[in-house]
């Protein structure tokens, strides 16, 4: 299992850890944030494949941000590929 720690860039949330194994999400940890929306996004990414995950999430922007919590998720997944 590959254990990804990425320290997001332009969000409230302040670190993200992904498990992966054979491309697929096992667990998502994340400091910060909007608690309750961060909780439900980790629950739904749990048993996806990181293919799936990044076509879904990169480019989702949060209000004027150019970025998003769940963008932040896509380029921390993009970086074991």
């Amino acid at each position: 299992m590959e254990t990804i720690q990425y320290i997001p860039q332009g969000v409230c949330s302040k670190k993200m850890e992904i498990d992966v194994e054979e491309g697929v999400i096992q667990a998502v940890r994340v400091l910060g944030g909007c608690s309750g929306n961060l909780q439900g996004i980790c629950s739904l990414l749990k048993g996806m494949p990181v293919e799936d995950a990044i076509a879904r999430l990169d480019g989702i922007h949060c209000g004027p941000k150019s970025t998003s919590c769940p963008d932040q998720l896509a380029q921390a997944l993009k970086t074991i590929h």
